[in-house]
């Protein structure tokens, strides 16, 4: 927490806006706006899960369409196809950004074209907090007139190309989970361009009701919106939001400065000067034929015994038992980078007390 947070829950309190509207409500959209910039118009829902099932929704996806989803990602990147009875494609990595393939993309939408299905929409992630190759991918969407939607859930803080994660996409996603960036406990935001879909968003977020004066509903809605207690803690988090990255970024290059010298051990590094990554997560993958034998597994189980948390990356979703059946395109980028990488304690509360127990854990397993 920055400090401020609870100003603004004490104003909520004050005002008796206890509800899922209010004036936090509208300031945290207006905070991240202007943020963003861009001519962003914002939409707080109640989670980026919230968000993703409402931009497919927007889309236009509808039960047995299909939807290309990255696959190295965590599983709320594609649950929501399923909500919708739709099938997810999953699409592999590549190696620089570890984020979604451009090439087996257009792989995956020139075989669904030859069996005549058009994918109604591509779910790109970035990974950690990676931007992903943008310009590719927007070049494909356009060849093949097939709508992005951003992940960006873990990406808040990052840019490409000097343009803000979350607004590369035709909707972005952004997550405020306890566990990113920025938090509000729990909840996220849909990010657009054009204001009638951020409005058609609101709509659908607080359970579709139709302007009558009485409860009149033409369309399926959700209780989807956020509240004005959690957007207060969302104000207050705006003020430390670059304080926050900047704290992310400072990790890393501690762990940078670390395993400089080790050989086998590759710290996740931004692919290019275009980008610039929050780091939300730092990330190594680890080689045992250079390390002489030490793992991923092996640093995670000695950090473990110190009380330190990491964890492996994550699991694709094509490798998912509930995503057996699912269609896949690429090689094993993905699969190659869960079963040799590991996430590392990264948080922006890490004192230097904790850097010093995490130091003494690595060198004792790596020296």
């Amino acid at each position: 927490m920055g400090g401020s947070e609870q100003k603004y829950i004490q104003e909520a309190f004050d005002g008796n806006w206890i509800a899922p509207l209010g004036p936090n409500v509208t300031g945290f959209e207006e905070s991240l706006e202007k943020y963003l910039g861009n001519d962003v118009h914002v939409a707080a829902l109640s989670s980026g899960t919230a968000a993703l099932h409402l931009a497919l929704i927007l889309l236009g996806v509808e039960r047995d369409d299909e939807v290309l989803c990255q696959t190295f990602t965590f599983a709320a990147s594609a649950n929501p196809i399923v909500y919708l009875g739709a099938r997810p494609v999953f699409v592999d990595s590549e190696p620089e950004s570890w984020n979604i393939c451009p090439d087996a993309l257009e792989e995956a939408i020139k075989a669904r074209l030859v069996k005549g299905v058009k994918p109604k929409a591509i779910i790109a992630v970035h990974l950690y907090g990676m931007p992903y190759k943008a310009d590719e991918i927007k070049q494909i969407s356009l060849k093949y007139n097939i709508p992005v939607i951003e992940d960006s859930a873990e990406a808040l803080g990052s840019s490409y190309k000097g343009k803000p994660c979350g607004t590369l996409g035709d909707i972005g996603i952004l997550s405020f989970n306890g566990n990113k960036i920025i938090t509000t406990s729990a909840g996220g935001a849909l990010v657009t361009n054009n204001r009638n879909v951020r409005d058609k968003a609101v709509f659908l977020s607080t359970q579709a009701r139709d302007g009558a004066t009485h409860y009149e509903h033409s369309t399926i809605g959700y209780n989807y919106r956020m509240s004005n207690i959690c957007a207060g803690i969302g104000r207050g988090q705006m003020e430390v939001l670059d304080s926050h990255v900047a704290l992310r970024r400072e990790m890393h290059n501690f762990y940078a400065d670390f395993f400089r010298d080790i050989d086998g051990v590759s710290v996740s590094k931004e692919y290019s000067e275009a980008i610039n990554s929050n780091f939300w997560l730092t990330t190594v993958v680890i080689g045992p034929k250079e390390t002489g034998g030490k793992t991923n597994e092996g640093l995670r189980l000695a950090l473990q015994n110190n009380n330190i948390e990491s964890r492996p990356l994550w699991k694709p979703m094509h490798l998912q038992p509930v995503f057996k059946d699912c269609l896949y395109s690429g090689s094993n980028v993905a699969q190659s980078l869960f079963n040799t990488g590991l996430c590392l304690p990264s948080g922006s509360n890490l004192t230097d007390a904790d850097r010093e127990r995490i130091y003494n854990s690595m060198y004792t397993f790596f020296k």
